[in-house]
């Protein structure tokens, strides 16, 4: 296994003790059946935020039968409280496969990740993107769908907005970068810029998904007033931009 000189650009120095103490109980509960212990998201692209972000962790392990899933029980019972959430378990096997269904993740996966211990099971490995435009424009639909679904059930509450438009721009940002894979341009692993960039490259405004950038990294504090604003600027916003990316990527598809 690797050692534990590894240092995390942009995560506080706790937060690097928690991984160091979280590896070290990983290792010990999974022995020479761990083969690969990776971070990955928002602490990997240096935009984690304590106590807004979580941790993210794949462990590549030898097998993922119930018994050694099971393992995992005690170590999320203590870690959860600390930002880590329950991995991603894999096996070197699975992971052609996942990235033939999954392209959008895994190039993410594969582009921002940071390994903790053991050996990369990146490293070398080519990610199929034969399915990638598939992909990008199901997650942007299926998120707008969702964005309407979860305003309804959350009764236009300030708190429930406040909660949803972050989590929608979380999940759309894999997409929007999945959209400058498949037009060519350089990947923007940051959010601002990313949404900059397709600003610029659709020649559209997106205020509504910078509003709720801001909003997402506790920049602004909208009042009760303009909430319900936000959420309609957003939806504008966000309706924009999957009509753009749907009429640029699917020319000459038909």
């Amino acid at each position: 296994m690797a050692g534990h000189d590894w240092a995390i650009d942009g995560l506080p120095d706790e937060y690097q003790q928690h991984l160091r103490a979280y590896v070290k109980d990983v290792q010990r509960v999974y022995g020479d059946a761990l083969e690969g212990l990776l971070l990955y998201g928002s602490a990997a692209r240096g935009e984690f935020l304590p106590g807004r972000s979580n941790l993210n962790i794949v462990l590549v392990v030898k097998s993922t039968q119930v018994d050694q899933l099971k393992k995992y029980g005690a170590l999320h019972r203590r870690w959860a409280k600390e930002q880590i959430v329950v991995p991603l378990f894999v096996t070197l096997a699975d992971l052609p496969a996942m990235s033939l269904v999954f392209p959008l993740e895994y190039l993410e996966l594969q582009e921002y990740h940071r390994l903790l211990a053991g050996q990369d099971p990146f490293v070398g490995f080519k990610v199929d993107q034969r399915h990638l435009l598939a992909e990008v424009l199901q997650s942007l639909r299926g998120n707008l769908l969702r964005v309407r679904q979860r305003f309804i059930e959350g009764g236009g509450a300030e708190e429930a907005i406040t909660i949803l438009l972050p989590l929608s721009l979380t999940a759309a940002l894999p997409a929007l970068r999945g959209v400058q894979r498949l037009v060519g341009r350089p990947v923007l692993s940051q959010g601002e810029p990313l949404l900059a960039d397709l600003e610029a490259l659709l020649s559209i405004d997106l205020s509504g998904l910078r509003d709720a950038w801001l909003l997402k990294r506790g920049q602004i504090s909208p009042g009760q007033k303009e909430i319900p604003r936000l959420m309609e600027r957003y939806l504008e916003s966000f309706e924009r931009l999957v009509q753009s990316v749907e009429a640029r990527l699917m020319q000459g598809q038909a």
